[in-house]
């Protein structure tokens, strides 16, 4: 037996899919010195029972690259490593049996063309000759998918493990991980029963285990074991290796050939968790007890789309714990302890996304961040409200139990909301507030007392009406028309002090941060290559400290990407404010009108220019207002001390009143900035896109003394000029909305991007959509198609911004 190491690159701890797949990538890439532990075999956990299913279409692009690259992988890797994996590209079908159903098999289609998957439609006869068991009745039609598969989990295990050994890892089995000691916020040692490993890398991949291991850093990863279902039957008659992957979505259950037989499981309306007190450590190679009654429903829905299973000979009801998270999507990434990663809770994705999760962990650990944006994936999507395992569970068995059913956009959550609430909460409600929930907080998404005021306003097409209200556009209107008052509280604040915070910042940031005190800075933090990290507006309020705005979503990520790039000698400190403070913004032409009647501060325009920022005192709260805008008019956003949000509602409230001032909520927000043109991140703008490409140049200081992350790559795309760019187009039905990830084509049929965000424009009056295109297709008067639900539009590039397109409003 070889010698016990001592120390390692990297320690990746669980011997799964995941964990073979990363330490096969590490080597591929150049490193050595990487060491896999597991407690017991390869595949012991929760891979060796995986079904075997292999999808490749998912609901966003980089994720769908993620899956594809698998399956390239997977043809390759027996040919590579000499380890058969029992690949088979069997296709997939994926049924509707209801009306509802086919809508959304056909906005998949149009996005699978989007994302090049060779998936189509096809009719229930068509579906029926490819999987003859099945019964069509019911079945309105299906989508195929010709290079989805199936692959035996164990031997794709065994072959990455065997092409990460041939480059020199090492994998240490029935190896126990007792402990992972840190110093000074950096992970240093991996102690396990046969020893102690000294590393600064040390990966999570440990799946259904995923929590507990987080636990010896002081993490509390949203990782949630649920106990899945599927028969194994003996072999049934005309059922061959060439029978596809076949799911129905509506009866919740999905089937698979298995040596001759049938392979069916599904997603219950009663799930069961396990272990949630702790899995015991002698769990390996076994399943839970059959639990007939909970698989009762999907067994009667399985017969009823195949008969055949009803007179089949069931070898075994497997029971069997897999890591789900609550999203139902992976946890991948850096975290807040240095040196800690994470790639567990698969969701039973894991053998589908094995080859692509491991690609991009290892990209991200050795070059700092991977080729596709892997924000949807981003254990940093959680925020600290996931820390409570009970939350976290309630989340989770929600996610599972509607893991099949569809999911419109704008779709709320349902369980544990009132988790955080603003100061305004109550004043909210009281004006018929229909609350969102993001991170945890509960968020004005417009207010039903609007709605009859607004009884004849535009009114969308299809499923953009299922997160829509009249009141909207009114908001939106009354805004640009008088003012609106928004709770903004939601927003992550960060203040960046001490003596090297300027210089920090000027790295880290594309835009000039050594400016005057109180002067408001809108910048991006960009990775080597450009792409778009964070965006983030930054007010300097003294030499040696910022404060720092992010959205509600973003504050976990942003505030690790910074950390990560801190430096250790203390010079710097990030100290997370966002529950000190209140936000409430008041945007629209009246706002400065409203504003003089509750301050003796100055705030005219020579006063209190646009992007500066001071304190002042309304009424009697004491604020720092900060003169910027995310919705295109004139006005400020006010910080004050939480307690006093409510006091600070309500006199800016009745100041407004004879003004015809409304409350407003975020889906304003949203219709506003894309008039304007404004940007969201991990919409509009995300790490595969540079600032230059989504015409935020303006935000980026090439010029200033000090160098920043992406400078290089910025140069060198300035110099070889753009190759594609964020271009607005306008929709010929005004009543059709763009949901995002449409494909777009040239008039001859060529396919040439996709949709990133779309909405409808009440002050201009126009259906909008946003995405990146070609330089050659990106001039104002192109006409291009988009198609929505299977049917084109002609769409028109404009040039953008619609509203205001000189500044003029904001700078009022």
């Amino acid at each position: 037996m070889s010698e016990f190491p001592t120390q390692a690159q990297v320690v990746i701890i669980g011997g799964g899919c995941g964990g073979a797949s990363i330490a096969y990538h590490l080597t591929l890439m150049g490193w050595k010195d990487v060491v896999l532990v597991e407690r017991h075999e390869l595949t012991a956990g929760s891979t060796w029972h995986s079904a075997g299913l292999v999808g490749q279409m998912r609901s966003d692009a980089n994720l769908t690259r993620m899956m594809h690259y698998s399956t390239d992988l997977y043809r390759k890797l027996k040919d590579e490593t000499g380890v058969d994996t029992s690949w088979r590209e069997v296709g997939g079908l994926r049924l509707a049996s209801s009306a509802e159903r086919m809508e959304e098999n056909k906005r998949l289609v149009g996005m699978a063309r989007s994302f090049g998957v060779p998936m189509e439609l096809i009719s229930a006869k068509e579906a029926q000759a490819k999987f003859p068991l099945m019964n069509t009745d019911g079945v309105l039609g299906a989508a195929f998918t010709p290079n989805d598969g199936s692959i035996d989990p164990t031997g794709m295990t065994n072959a990455l493990a065997a092409g990460a050994k041939n480059r020199g890892a090492k994998i240490l089995l029935n190896t126990d991980v007792l402990g992972i000691n840190v110093k000074d916020g950096r992970v240093c040692e991996v102690v396990t029963d046969k020893g102690t490993i000294k590393t600064e890398v040390v990966v999570n991949a440990s799946g259904m285990w995923g929590r507990e291991i987080g636990k010896m850093v002081g993490l509390s990863l949203p990782v949630v074991p649920m106990a899945h279902l599927y028969i194994m039957t003996k072999p049934i008659a005309g059922v061959d290796h060439t029978f596809p992957n076949l799911r129905d979505p509506d009866l919740l259950v999905y089937w698979r050939e298995e040596v001759g037989g049938i392979v069916t499981g599904g997603y219950e309306r009663q799930p069961a968790t396990f272990g949630l007190n702790g899995i015991p450590k002698t769990f390996k190679y076994q399943l839970l007890n059959p639990d007939w009654d909970r698989f009762a429903p999907l067994m009667e829905n399985s017969i009823r789309r195949v008969p055949a299973v009803e007179s089949a000979e069931i070898v075994k009801l497997l029971n069997g714990p897999e890591g789900f998270t609550p999203d139902g999507e992976f946890l991948l990434g850096p975290t807040s302890v240095k040196g800690f990663w994470v790639a567990c809770a698969f969701c039973a994705h894991g053998l589908a996304g094995a080859g692509g999760i491991g690609k991009v962990m290892a990209e991200w650990i050795i070059d700092g961040h991977p080729e596709w944006d892997m924000w949807r994936l981003d254990v940093r999507r959680f925020g600290p409200n996931y820390d409570n395992l009970n939350y976290t569970v309630a989340r989770t068995i929600e996610t599972y139990t509607q893991y099949y059913d569809i999911h419109f956009p704008g779709e709320e959550r349902i369980s544990r909301r009132g988790q955080r609430l603003s100061p305004t909460y109550f004043r909210l409600r009281d004006l018929r507030c229909s609350f969102g929930e993001k991170f945890g907080w509960e968020r004005p998404n417009w207010f039903a007392c609007y709605e009859e005021k607004a009884e004849h306003g535009h009114e969308p097409r299809g499923w953009a009406r299922h997160s829509w209200s009249r009141a909207i556009g009114y908001e939106h209107l009354m805004t640009r028309e008088n003012a609106g008052l928004f709770d903004e509280t939601s927003f992550n604040k960060f203040e960046v002090r001490g003596p090297g915070a300027l210089k920090f910042l000027n790295y880290v940031c594309a835009n000039e941060m050594d400016v005057p005190v109180n002067t408001v800075v809108y910048t991006q933090c960009l990775n080597k290559r450009g792409g778009i990290e964070a965006d983030v507006t930054i007010t300097r309020l003294a030499e040696d400290r910022f404060f720092l705005i992010t959205g509600t979503s973003f504050g976990q990520h942003d505030q690790s990407w910074l950390s990560l790039l801190m430096p250790e000698d203390g010079s710097v400190t990030i100290e997370d404010v966002g529950s000190a403070y209140a936000c409430i913004g008041l945007w629209g032409p009246k706002a400065r009108t409203i504003l003089e009647k509750v301050t003796s501060d100055d705030v005219s325009n020579a006063g209190f220019p646009y992007m500066t920022a001071k304190r002042i005192t309304v009424g009697d709260v004491p604020a720092m207002a900060v003169r910027v805008t995310y919705v295109g008019e004139l006005g400020w956003e006010f910080y004050c001390p939480m307690e006093y949000g409510v006091r600070l509602w309500d006199t800016l409230w009745a100041a407004g009143q004879p003004d015809g001032l409304v409350a407003a909520g975020y889906k304003a927000i949203d219709t506003l900035r894309l008039e304007k043109a404004y940007r969201y991140w991990s919409g509009d703008i995300s790490p595969d896109y540079t600032p230059f490409e989504a015409g935020i140049g303006f935000a980026v200081k090439l010029d200033k003394k000090s160098d920043f992350i992406g400078k290089e790559a910025l140069l060198k795309q300035k110099q070889e000029g753009l190759k594609r760019k964020l271009c607005c187009m306008t929709l010929a039905d005004s009543r059709t909305i763009a949901l995002g990830k449409e494909p777009i084509r040239t008039k001859d049929g060529k396919i040439i991007g996709w949709v990133a965000s779309g909405g409808f424009g009440y002050s201009v009056g126009k259906s909008m959509a946003y995405a990146y295109l070609p330089i050659e297709q990106s001039k104002p008067g192109t006409k291009l198609e988009i198609e929505f639900f299977g049917e084109p539009m002609e769409v028109e590039v404009v040039q953008a911004p619609l509203w205001d397109p000189k500044g003029e409003r904001i700078r009022a």
